[in-house]
């Protein structure tokens, strides 16, 4: 896909992640949007993956670690064809297998089920472990939260990540600057985030990570890196897309009611607009 194509595939997400939490009144829409371009990045020119074979062997695996934000996860993998995203709708709905945090025994192309914070990159590092032991040529990203990050689960993961030089391994945080309770800054700062990851031994990239030109220059880089995992830090706009929503800490977990949901569809249909008339 070139850059433009992309673009227009991260809104159509977007759309499919307002769509679900409207329906399902309740989730967690700013952080996946904020994700938007890392998600359609991955799965749509990153990874090695087949929605008509969601097991195959030599896959791409991907862990959400911030599952929360699994309106966003859900919404890709509908877009890029792993089952209809007429289900979004669905979302958190008794009897749905589209639940609040992702669920690998039910849906097709999650890898791993996630909700506590920290246990992903965990899951990830084990699956990167595992490739190298059994001489597998797939690799294995997570998606981590910069609020996320404050866990200690995380940092015990990095280590031994690059204890054991997992180069097939490449950690995202989503740095939108925002948690539940606030800016990070304020509730427990991580920052500098790349410095803590480089002195765990990562290689370690800083982006723009709603920026197609960068993710790409990003993830080149680190499939050129030996002996280290990468750290991709990404630095993003919680709420990103929708006016209302952007860099709003009020919209980390909540459902827009049916004036906001057309106000917001109206936004996404306008950005929308805008691509194709370029």
């Amino acid at each position: 896909m070139d850059k433009l194509e992309l673009m227009k595939t991260a809104n159509e997400i977007r759309k499919g992640i307002v769509t679900a939490v409207h329906s399902a009144k309740a989730g967690h829409p700013g952080g996946s949007l904020s994700a938007a371009e890392i998600f359609t990045y991955l799965y749509f020119e990153e990874m090695n993956i087949d929605p008509r074979n969601p097991k195959k062997e030599n896959r791409d695996r991907f862990i959400l670690s911030k599952g929360h934000t699994a309106p966003g996860l859900y919404a890709t993998l509908a877009q890029r064809g792993y089952f209809p995203k007429e289900d979004l709708v669905t979302l958190r709905h008794t009897g749905s297998y589209l639940q609040g945090h992702p669920d690998m025994k039910m849906i097709p192309g999650v890898d791993m089920s996630s909700g506590s914070l920290g246990q992903g990159i965990s899951a990830a590092v084990g699956m990167a472990v595992a490739g190298k032991i059994s001489n597998a040529d797939y690799r294995v990203y997570t998606l981590v939260g910069d609020g996320e990050i404050q866990e200690g689960q995380v940092w015990e993961a990095s280590m031994l990540a690059a204890h054991r030089k997992l180069d097939n391994l490449v950690v995202i945080v989503d740095n939108n600057n925002l948690q539940i309770d606030g800016p990070i800054t304020e509730v427990n700062s991580p920052y500098p985030i790349d410095k803590k990851f480089e002195a765990f031994n990562f290689h370690v990239i800083n982006i723009d990570g709603n920026d197609f030109e960068q993710l790409d220059a990003a993830f080149k880089e680190a499939r050129a890196v030996k002996g280290q995992p990468t750290a991709i830090i990404a630095k993003t706009l919680k709420g990103k897309g929708v006016s209302f929503m952007e860099n709003q800490v009020a919209w980390h977990g909540k459902a827009p009611d049916d004036e906001q949901y057309r106000i917001a569809m109206e936004d996404l249909r306008k950005a929308g607009e805008a691509l194709c008339q370029r």
